[in-house]
């Protein structure tokens, strides 16, 4: 693990903090910018079948995801800045290589690319936090980062559908481009280089190798990391078929991106109120309640729909309850998987970020192709999901649900 900086290579607080929400930000952006023009392309670059847009989203998120397993000894090698210049050029290149795709097939790739530079540059902006601060100054950093970046997921569908008021679909990667280019800039110019060059760790398989294997062989880390990766998979298939649910199936038009802002604003509501609640009521607490609220709310919601049938207010309420409660599950499981790393917190970091994106891509994929012109498939998934969540966290946690103690964290996994 690296130490920390020296004073003279640290940014002034405010601006850290504001660099680390604009490049967390480039993933929200990526994401949920495409949503309200989704069918468009769909039709115009010639998807095959209409469930095939989805797949937009879901290429991103898993290139962001494998990659994210490479990316963490690289920065140890390379540095910080070097590696998130690289990264910030490779978004740039991806969002270029979209606007001119000539096919579904071409963008596709182009999008696939992008999440795998685009997953550099979360690890890089990460380790350099960690560089310049540790404890409570790291905590608070993060906290901040992350209430200004939640404007991002919130913000992004209403710009999105703006810029298609006035341009093509392809007018929205132009604004992504830029958008790299300007974030470029200030770091290029502002951010320091963190990491001293005699605390570069060489590139060698069996160190690297042991890392990883210390995380999957602990029991909370793994178990956690796989909550989180199954309640978010969940979430990621809502993403991927929201522009179909909104459109089609409650034919919003262009109220999609405010359907959908309400929605993203209960899970920024629920960042927040957890940074609040976590030090007096635990993180096991407050996840093994939100967890077992996102199954009840979706067990009813699955009742009610299958029975009375979906309406608009139901479905906007029941996902905003969900929303509230993965927000609550989906920082305390990071967390979790984390606590038991101590000096594996780099590789750890990768192998949490890998294993949740990817897993819970591919849930959300899968999920999405199942869409029928009605809800059910959500929130069938969002039930599914949520109780095999469970039955991780029970195996996690020896069958002992609200404890505080740390009663399995140590443990190794033969």
């Amino acid at each position: 693990m690296t130490g920390q900086a020296e004073p003279s290579l640290r940014l002034p607080f405010a601006e850290l903090v504001a660099i680390t929400a604009a490049v967390m930000a480039l993933n929200a952006l990526a994401i949920d910018m495409m949503l309200p023009a989704l069918g468009t392309i769909g039709d115009e670059l010639g998807a095959a079948r209409d469930n095939d847009r989805q797949l937009i989203i879901i290429v991103y998120v898993l290139g962001n995801g494998i990659a994210q397993l490479f990316f963490g000894p690289i920065v140890d090698r390379f540095g910080r800045k070097r590696v998130l210049m690289l990264s910030l050029a490779g978004y740039v290149a991806g969002s270029l290589l979209s606007i001119i795709a000539s096919s579904f097939t071409l963008l596709l790739a182009a999008r696939a690319f992008q999440g795998v530079a685009t997953a550099a540059t979360r690890v890089s902006v990460m380790a350099s936090v960690r560089d310049q601060c540790a404890g409570r100054r790291m905590a608070e950093v993060m906290s901040l980062a992350i209430t200004i970046f939640m404007a991002a997921p919130i913000l992004a569908p209403s710009f999105g559908q703006l810029i298609l008021f006035a341009a093509p679909w392809r007018g929205i990667f132009v604004a992504l481009l830029l958008y790299g280019v300007l974030l470029a800039v200030w770091t290029g110019w502002r951010l320091p280089e963190t990491l001293a060059p005699e605390k570069r760790k060489p590139l060698k398989a069996g160190p690297i190798m042991s890392a990883y294997l210390a995380f999957l062989r602990n029991r909370v880390s793994i178990g956690y990391t796989l909550t989180s990766a199954l309640c978010f998979g969940a979430l990621f298939g809502y993403i991927s078929t929201s522009e179909q649910v909104f459109l089609e199936t409650f034919d919003l038009g262009n109220n999609f991106a405010i359907a959908f802002a309400f929605v993203a604003a209960s899970l920024g509501a629920a960042t927040l109120i957890n940074a609040r609640l976590v030090s007096r009521v635990g993180m096991r607490k407050l996840t093994h309640a939100a967890l077992l609220t996102f199954i009840i709310v979706n067990v009813i919601h699955l009742a009610i729909a299958s029975t009375a049938g979906e309406t608009f207010i139901f479905f906007m309420s029941f996902m905003m309850i969900s929303f509230f409660a993965l927000g609550l599950i989906g920082p305390n499981c990071m967390a979790l998987a984390m606590e038991p790393q101590g000096d594996n917190a780099g590789p750890a970091a990768a192998a949490n970020g890998f294993a949740g994106t990817t897993i819970a891509g591919f849930l959300g994929g899968l999920i999405g192709q199942f869409y029928d012109g009605t809800t059910m498939p959500i929130i069938l998934g969002f039930a599914i999901l949520g109780i095999i969540s469970l039955m991780i966290v029970l195996w996690t946690e020896q069958g002992k649900l609200f404890a505080i103690g740390e009663n399995s964290t140590n443990e190794i996994l033969p």
